[in-house]
């Protein structure tokens, strides 16, 4: 029975040979039962294909066979097992039928298969799946049953279908191949040629069915020694060891087979062979020497553009074509006189070595004229391709210096300049490259008369060299018209670039000045808790001007450096316009702001120097405490103070803005308060001592 007739039902993996032992070295025969209802007749024949594999040595170590009933019926798993008694019962030792958990107890009570042991033949078990490895180790399970064995069943199905199909064509080329062999034996030299013929070619390729069998006794072998992708130790199963024999027996006989098989087909070739030869091998010669070589000496021109030397080399690809085909059957002729010598016939030998000879002298000759040729042609266009280049390269630095500067920013002009640099660093690369080419070029040429087999050509190779020390010393007139050009452009587009920068920065020392006033205005708004800490806030407020006193002074020196730049280059800066207007309206705010930030800062000190003296403890000068002239001066001033927190600032345009934010305003002015309220306190104190005794 053949896999492939079956092949349905085995890819059904109604059972499988997973490989595994059991504690005896018998196989395990794993049938997994599913939830579909199992065709018993299709199990049937699944079992008989299975148990034909292992040879009977290893049949008689008997069988383990595990019955997953996980996923079926108990009327199934029965059923199954009482099957086993007519399929395979002197090959079964034991049956694990896998139970689930909780679903056969009571049903089991109705049929024990352990009372039935004499009958059956085969011991029955039943075992949950996670107590399977009491009877079989777990190395041996597969993944199913919580083992490390690895098995795929379909790739065990397409090996066993290689296998089969190999044995089947390999026993079927070996009859056509020992018939055609037989028959080349038999008979006169007439008889030998008309059984070759009519048997020549077999029914499958050989080479393929050899490339078969190696391939799978590869497999097989390397199965054999080499472990699974995990690192988990793999066994191979009985019958992959069994067919690595047949696999070499039927391999060493096919490559016996063939050997006779090709050594029928060289003689016959060799026979042929030898009355075409020649005939061939003076075709080649006398077109070679020929029309061939008339061509080549018809053509020397190398031309004076890209499109006159790719002309030229379209029809030298032209003759190349035409020599091809003949260099084709020279390759071929080649390949059959050195068969023919191998073969060692001494009679031919002489002539074919002198055939041989004048063939290879005629075509390498022949060959290196063609190259040369090709060589000139493709130097000639690469010169002209770089001269090319290089001319459009001159033609695009002359017209950017053509075009008069449109001042845009400094970047763009520093990306100008960037690029007429770079262009006029590529204008002298590309002229250095042209010299090498022109120079390369001429060489060549100064070689081509060993090439013209007696023909003068002077005058040709002095047309081309002209041509060639023309272009170049050309190019060279047309780099330094433009370098000098260079120099005047750059010289005006730095000053362009530092009038930009001024500019930038000018403008940049703008946005410096309102960042300021911005930090003045959100970030600049404690008045201090007491007189000290108000004069260090005041001390530094006042540096903090003189910060943006010098950043007012720098703007303007820019936009005056701008000025004088602009007059320079007879333009006008776009953007010195409205800067200066900007700086000074800033400036401006800025001002305002800062004075109103010096006498908030001013009235606080006052207000906490008069304050901390009156709350200080001084019986040494009762009549200062005694002032009420002081108390009222202090509540006026705090007063002030807290009218003037809620007063924004107002600018000449008439826009208003407030030093921070209302919650930053209303955390100082309840500092004020607190204090005056101290204030207020101690000035009752001392109007009304007693008061101070009645509480101590």
């Amino acid at each position: 029975m053949e896999a492939s007739v079956i092949l349905p039902i085995l890819k059904k993996k109604l059972a499988f040979l997973s490989g595994g032992k059991d504690r005896r070295s018998g196989l395990i025969l794993t049938i997994p039962l599913c939830l579909e209802q199992t065709n018993m007749d299709e199990l049937s024949v699944t079992l008989d294909y299975l148990l034909s594999i292992p040879s009977e040595k290893c049949k008689a170590r008997g069988f383990t066979v595990i019955v997953d009933g996980r996923k079926s019926q108990w009327n199934v798993v029965k059923t199954v097992v009482l099957m086993l008694q007519n399929v395979v019962p002197a090959e079964v030792s034991l049956v694990c039928v896998v139970k689930p958990d909780e679903f056969w107890d009571k049903k089991v009570t109705h049929f024990c298969f352990w009372k039935e042991k004499d009958r059956l033949g085969f011991e029955v078990i039943l075992v949950s799946a996670n107590k399977l490895t009491r009877y079989i180790e777990p190395c041996q399970l597969t993944e199913d049953f919580g083992g490390s064995l690895t098995y795929d069943h379909m790739d065990w199905l397409n090996k066993r279908l290689v296998f089969e199909k190999f044995t089947k064509e390999s026993t079927s080329l070996l009859d056509e191949l020992a018939l055609i062999n037989n028959g080349s034996d038999k008979g006169n030299q007439q008889e030998k040629e008309r059984s070759v013929d009519l048997n020549f070619l077999p029914s499958v390729d050989p080479e393929t069915v050899l490339q078969t069998g190696h391939e799978l006794l590869s497999e097989l072998q390397q199965r054999r020694f080499n472990g699974s992708d995990g690192g988990v130790s793999w066994s191979p199963m009985d019958d992959e060891l069994l067919a690595q024999p047949q696999v070499m027996k039927l391999l060493d006989s096919l490559r016996e087979q063939y050997t006779r098989y090709q050594e029928v087909c060289r003689q016959r070739s060799k026979r042929t062979q030898l009355e075409e030869i020649q005939q061939k091998v003076m075709q080649v010669v006398n077109w070679l020497e020929g029309p061939g070589s008339e061509q080549l000496r018809a053509q020397w021109g190398i031309g004076d553009s890209i499109r006159a030397s790719q002309a030229l080399q379209q029809k030298h690809e032209e003759i190349e074509s035409q020599h091809s085909e003949w260099f084709a059957v020279y390759v071929e002729l080649n390949q059959q006189i050195a068969a023919l010598l191998n073969a060692g016939d001494e009679e031919d030998l002489v002539e074919l070595k002198s055939l041989q000879q004048q063939l290879s002298d005629v075509c390498y000759r022949q060959a290196s004229q063609l190259e040369f040729r090709q060589n000139l042609l493709q130097a000639a266009l690469e010169f002209h391709g770089v001269a090319q280049d290089l001319s459009q390269q001159l033609d695009g630095l002359l017209g950017m210096l053509c075009v008069d500067v449109a001042p845009a920013d400094g970047a763009s002009i520093q990306q100008t300049l960037k690029l007429l640099e770079e262009k006029l660093k590529s204008v002298d690369v590309g002229l250095q490259g042209l010299r090498e080419k022109g120079q390369g070029l001429l060489d060549q040429i100064s070689n081509q008369a060993s090439w013209a087999y007696g023909k003068d050509v002077t005058i040709e190779n002095k047309e081309n060299v002209d041509h060639i020390q023309g272009v170049m010393e050309d190019m060279q007139l047309r780099k330094q018209r433009c370098e000098d050009m260079v120099d005047v452009r750059r010289l005006k587009m730095l000053q362009m670039v530092q009038l930009f920068k001024c500019e930038e920065d000018a403008a940049q020392a703008v946005e410096w000045l309102s960042e300021l006033l911005d930090a003045l205005l959100k970030t600049h708004i404690r008045l201090g808790d007491d007189a000290q800490e108000t004069k260090v806030l005041l001390e530094k407020h006042r540096k903090f001007v003189d910060v943006a006193q010098s950043t007012y002074d720098y703007g303007r020196q820019l936009l005056q450096a701008t000025v004088v730049l602009c007059q320079s280059l007879r333009c006008t800066s776009r953007s010195s316009g409205d800067t200066l207007p900007r700086l000074n309206r800033v400036w401006k705010q800025f001002t305002i702001a800062s004075e109103e930030r010096v006498h908030r800062l001013e009235m606080a000190i006052a207000f906490h120097s008069n304050a901390e003296k009156v709350l200080q403890d001084c019986p040494e000068e009762p009549e200062a405490i005694n002032d009420e002239e002081q108390f009222d001066e202090i509540e006026a001033v705090g007063k002030s103070l807290l009218d003037r927190l809620t007063v924004p600032v107002v600018y000449p345009d008439g826009t208003e803005q407030y030093f921070g934010s209302p919650s930053d305003m209303a955390s100082t002015a309840e500092h004020i308060r607190d204090r005056m309220k101290l204030v207020s306190l101690k000035r009752q104190q001392l109007r009304h001592p007693e008061m101070v005794t009645t509480e101590s």
